[in-house]
């Protein structure tokens, strides 16, 4: 009998969510690590029972935490098994390090990248927003940091070491943050290719490497963002989230800052899929399980006012690669709601009729156990959801 896990990350904590197959009567384990920030729980494909964690503090900073169990037990990578779980109150017995790597092809020092006002500003690491284990091995996993940085481990999380490519790439000392600062956020792996990777960057733009991250080129043709000095240019877009079907490896969907977005080429090329949709601003974007061709996104107003439209959470199905979207409505508010649904929280199961599920700022998980026809609360009273990931186990 297949099981279903939810990893929830939020701003007081990490939650592990369980039910069977029928996605009914919701055990809730949690929180680990209260009181801390965490930005983002994602479990192994290889080895479901690895979990990894991001466990951040404005005042203790950033550290990995790592579950061989399932999330019955936790330890930072390197450090002894049987540690006890830091509190809010105190400091965690070692903090995992990343350290950027500073230097270009050429051999200079990559130390700048532009402020707001075009002034340089240093490198500085404040944050891990995205995990992205392999699908190949167990003990390989990436990481998306703040100030934007791609770092990669291979033993399970013990040494970091960053690919250094992308920030050396020629157009990195211009990249300038957005309004949730420069955090790389989204890291997509090809497992048909496995030396190509994807990662987007808030607000530089999209980037791809073919070579496992060793070099990397934008892919921004296409994008256009009327509130940047250069609204067509290579770089400065603020994409939100990027998708993509394993199937169909070369076609990839974008939620951007305003449009969502088509590639069929992997990302050389894009047009806009925004169609009918009532805001075409929104954070995530998930593809089905099953038809790469089906699509979801979460409107809200605009990006000043950052909830659904008329007061409506309604998430919006695509079976055609966008453009002619249908509202998904049953089961969720339709009026009174102001909430919002951040980037990484939704996800999407491999059963056979597919389950939805997200997140929202309110502390409310939603799932759909057919495809979106159908909503229903998981749990009304997390604290704000930052992240959603779901295994499907047996």
């Amino acid at each position: 009998m297949s099981k279903i896990r939810i990893l929830v990350g939020t701003r007081k904590g990490a939650f592990i969510i369980t039910a069977d197959a029928q996605r009914k009567n919701w055990q809730i384990d949690g929180p680990h690590f209260g009181g801390w920030e965490i930005y983002h729980v994602a479990g192994s494909p290889v080895n479901p029972n690895r979990i990894y964690a991001s466990q951040t503090s404005d005042w203790f900073g950033q550290i990995i935490q790592r579950s061989d169990d399932g999330g019955k037990t936790w330890q930072q990578p390197g450090t002894p098994p049987g540690e006890p779980e830091p509190s809010q109150d105190d400091p965690p017995a070692q903090s995992n390090k990343f350290a950027y790597d500073i230097s270009e092809d050429t051999g200079k020092p990559l130390t700048t990248h532009q402020w707001y006002d075009g002034t340089p500003h240093p490198w500085e690491f404040k944050r891990v927003w995205h995990l992205e284990p392999c699908h190949s091995d167990v003990d390989v996993v990436y990481a998306g940091v703040e100030d934007a940085a791609l770092f990669r481990s291979s033993d399970g999380g013990e040494n970091w070491s960053e690919l250094a490519g992308l920030r050396g790439h020629s157009t990195g000392m211009e990249w300038q943050p957005g309004a949730g600062g420069m955090c790389l956020h989204t890291i997509l792996l090809d497992k048909n290719f496995p030396e190509r990777l994807y990662v987007a960057i808030s607000a530089a733009g999209a980037f791809r490497s073919d070579d496992c991250g060793e070099t990397w080129r934008t892919i921004t043709n296409g994008l256009v963002s009327d509130y940047i000095p250069d609204p067509t240019g290579e770089i400065g877009h603020c994409v939100h989230r990027l998708g993509m079907h394993p199937s169909n490896p070369d076609v990839i969907y974008m939620q951007k800052h305003w449009d969502v977005m088509r590639s069929d080429d992997r990302g050389d090329n894009w047009h806009e899929v925004s169609g009918n949709l009532p805001s075409d601003f929104g954070f995530p974007i998930a593809v089905h399980a099953h038809e790469p061709s089906t699509i979801y996104v979460i409107p809200i107003k605009s990006d000043s006012e950052h909830y659904p439209p008329e007061g409506k959470l309604r998430v919006y199905r695509s079976r055609g690669g966008g453009n002619e979207w249908e509202a998904l409505t049953n089961g969720l508010p339709q009026r009174d709601c102001y909430v919002n649904v951040l980037r990484d929280a939704m996800a999407i199961d491999t059963l056979d009729e597919c389950g939805i599920y997200f997140g929202t700022t309110g502390g409310q998980i939603y799932c759909s156990p057919d495809s979106g026809d159908n909503w229903t609360t998981v749990t009304a009273n997390l604290p704000a959801v930052l992240s959603v990931e779901v295994q499907t186990l047996g």
